[in-house]
């Protein structure tokens, strides 16, 4: 697939990804939806992913639609207070010209339209938060089929870093979010290979890296709640940058980590 770099990372991202996990922070939702200078390659592949392979980049279980919706509800909103978009009743123009037709029938597909962001939807039942719907176009080695109604706990059971007792903080920082209180946090991993849509299944070996991988991939995941529905939304910005692009504050910070 086509390569999309960005040229820069935000300020903060580096500084994000250095925190010690959970490394949340609270969020601004100024902030929260990024278009950058990556906007219009991201999005040329997210539309060619939707129309090739939509089935591996969508899914949504029944009881989620209600939340899907309301999710699409609060994304408008928010791109009504931005100069780059310009949002009508049945349509949005996005900054790189294109319409795009507003399907509350099927809103995670006209998300995945509109933004860079990916959107999971987690919804509480018996006491654990499962994955119930998502638009996932940039997966970072996971695929949306084998986590799909599964708890936060089997959802990262192949991340060494993902201990039972980070996992019961992570519940508890669930647990905690309010509608008007989100947080965010932020990651950091070179590979060696730029590409966005990357899925591997939990079966497949890691192909191990490079002395030196050339590209970073980095994450910034905010988590808000859904006041009606109640579900807690887990949103995905990916950035792509050469790793010769990096700001020295920034290469050294990642060094040090």
């Amino acid at each position: 697939m086509e390569t999309v770099l960005n040229v820069e990372l935000p300020p903060d991202q580096i500084a994000a990804a250095c925190r010690r996990l959970p490394g949340m922070a609270p969020l601004d939702m100024a902030d929260w939806l990024d278009v950058n200078d990556a906007y219009v390659g991201q999005m040329q592949l997210r539309e060619a992913l939707l129309a090739s392979r939509r089935s591996e980049v969508v899914a949504q279980e029944a009881c989620a639609q209600g939340a899907a919706e309301e999710l699409l509800a609060l994304v408008l909103e928010r791109l009504r207070l931005r100069d780059d978009f310009e949002v009508a009743a049945t349509q949005v123009r996005c900054p790189d010209g294109r319409l795009v037709e507003i399907d509350h029938s099927a809103p995670l597909v006209t998300l995945g339209h509109l933004v860079q962001e990916d959107f999971c939807i987690l919804q509480e039942q018996g006491g654990a938060y499962l994955l119930t719907g998502a638009v996932l176009c940039f997966p970072a080695s996971w695929t949306l089929a084998e986590k799909l109604g599964r708890p936060l706990l089997g959802i990262h059971d192949p991340v060494d870093s993902y201990t039972p007792d980070l996992a019961k903080r992570v519940q508890r920082l669930f647990d905690a979010i309010r509608p008007e209180r989100g947080m965010w946090r932020a990651n950091a991993l070179f590979y060696d290979t730029p590409e966005l849509f990357h899925p591997r299944a939990e079966s497949d070996p890691r192909v191990p890296l490079s002395k030196e991988p050339p590209f970073l991939r980095s994450e910034r995941q905010s988590l808000l709640r859904l006041p009606d529905s109640g579900a807690v939304v887990f949103s995905i910005h990916t950035y792509m940058i050469n790793r010769k692009s990096l700001r020295p504050d920034d290469a050294r910070a990642l060094a040090e980590r």
